[in-house]
């Protein structure tokens, strides 16, 4: 009976579950803001392009 009440204790005790799920949100969250930033930066680079090809064909 002992034993199964350390064997209980120490699975209570044992964290590695925990950071792992830690991990699992924290690289979401960085990819979430990666994803964010390339998009953003795709929208103003689009328009960005547009602008820039519009001036160079209204001087040919």
């Amino acid at each position: 009976m002992n034993t199964s009440k350390q064997s209980f204790t120490q699975k209570l005790a044992d964290e590695s579950g925990v950071t792992a799920i830690e991990y699992g949100l924290l690289a979401a969250l960085i990819a979430v803001t990666i994803v964010g930033g390339i998009s953003a930066t795709g929208t103003s680079l689009l328009a960005l392009y547009d602008y820039w090809s519009t001036a160079v064909i209204a001087a040919l």
